[in-house]
């Protein structure tokens, strides 16, 4: 939810859906499971060439398994665990696994192909951030308020 806010209000001309997928099973085609997605429920939220970056707590290639068989599932890139990270803050261990709220905004910045001409300054500023917070996590050993108090719609 923080990086779809994250582009919105850096990139308010993009537009960003989110969609929380809560039965992983529902991805699947019905011949395959019977909660699978028919096609048109498939694509009237994910679309048909629409770039989708997908945030995942488990391994990435589960989610690049159920979208065999959909419409050009090439286009989704999954972000998921990657077995990084140590005893840390919350927010550290997403970075680690390269999922935070940057990294998700990097990511759909870098697909969206009318972004390219702005692509470049708004990553940059997606690092700066990662790097602000790489220095606040080490220096006080907890995750920078900005992220700890994050809430929808805040300024």
């Amino acid at each position: 939810m923080a990086a779809a806010w994250w582009l919105r209000t850096h990139v308010p001309d993009m537009q960003v859906r989110v969609v929380n997928v809560v039965d992983l099973m529902a991805l699947f085609q019905p011949v395959a499971h019977p909660h699978g997605m028919d096609e048109t429920s498939f694509v009237d939220l994910f679309g048909r060439d629409t770039p989708v970056v997908f945030a995942f707590h488990g391994y990435q290639r589960a989610i690049h398994q159920l979208m065999h068989g959909r419409p050009t599932p090439e286009r989704f890139h999954v972000r998921g665990f990657n077995e990084e990270g140590t005893t840390t803050t919350p927010f550290d261990m997403v970075v680690r696994n390269g999922m935070s709220r940057y990294h998700l905004c990097m990511e759909t910045l870098r697909r969206v192909p009318r972004m390219r001409e702005r692509a470049r300054a708004l990553i940059g500023d997606c690092q700066v951030m990662l790097a602000k917070h790489e220095a606040y996590t080490r220096a006080h050993l907890e995750d920078m308020p900005e992220v700890r108090d994050w809430v929808w719609g805040a300024t």
